[in-house]
């Protein structure tokens, strides 16, 4: 036991988790303060940052910060950064976990805007966080980014482009970034999940339609939890400098299929 505490300890580390106060976001700032890691979450809700983050700090003793920020506001993306890195000493982890699922429509059917949103948040946000937490990273010579990304990077689904499009690049930015960024012992990975149950799809999930679904698509005949994504989280954020440029699929044997 002594031996896997000391693999999987985070005490001492300094996190920032964008879309950090719910969904995966939280989940993975709740799983790297229970093994010692001080959090900070950011995203447009300010209130749901503050308040997951006293409830974090109040449960594991841990520092925390909540803070507003919009991934798509670049000068906003870098003060907030050097905020949290003034604040805590350093920044030794970065999970990108703010996303959207963006329009579900036919490729002809879509708006500029629909575009705009899905591409903005789920690619712009992740690649310009990304870049300023990375920055701090080279100086220090040492940190962690860990991209949410999808099945959908590497699956197909109609109505669904914009989406698909947007994690398939943030793949290839993991891809890039590791490359660029492995002789300042940084590493960057993405971490891909299937279909995760959450409070925002579980009564699509829990409907007939919903049912149909997991039975054609997802081997296991059901989906995820947050909970089986832990393991895979805490992972990254530990694992050893050799490990960088990877895909983690988590989705139930759906892209075997």
């Amino acid at each position: 036991m002594e031996i896997l505490e000391q693999m999987f300890s985070l005490k001492g580390k300094k996190a920032l988790i964008t879309g950090g106060y719910r969904g995966i976001g939280l989940m993975m700032a709740e799983t790297y303060a229970q093994v010692g890691a001080d959090v900070a979450l950011v995203a447009r809700n300010l209130d749901g940052c503050r308040e997951a983050a006293a409830k974090i700090a109040e449960k594991y003793g841990v520092k925390t910060i909540g803070k507003s920020m919009d991934v798509l506001d670049s000068k906003k993306v870098d003060f907030v950064v050097s905020e949290v890195a003034e604040a805590f000493g350093g920044i030794d982890i970065l999970v990108n976990a703010a996303g959207v699922p963006g329009a579900q429509k036919p490729v002809l059917d879509m708006t500029d805007e629909d575009l705009d949103e899905a591409v903005g948040i789920d690619f712009r946000g992740t690649f310009m966080v990304s870049r300023s937490v990375g920055r701090i990273m080279v100086r220090q010579k040492s940190g962690k980014i860990i991209n949410i990304a999808s099945i959908m990077a590497k699956i197909s689904a109609r109505y669904m482009s914009a989406y698909c499009a947007s994690k398939a690049a943030v793949v290839q930015l993991t891809r890039v970034m590791a490359l660029e960024l492995m002789r300042d012992n940084v590493q960057v990975n993405a971490l891909c999940p299937g279909y995760i149950l959450t409070d925002f799809n579980r009564n699509f999930f829990e409907t007939d339609t919903g049912k149909k679904l997991i039975k054609k698509m997802i081997p296991m005949d059901r989906v995820g939890s947050l909970e089986e994504l832990k393991s895979s989280a805490l992972y990254l954020a530990t694992c050893p400098a050799f490990l960088t440029g990877a895909e983690i699929y988590v989705d139930g044997g759906h892209t075997l299929v």
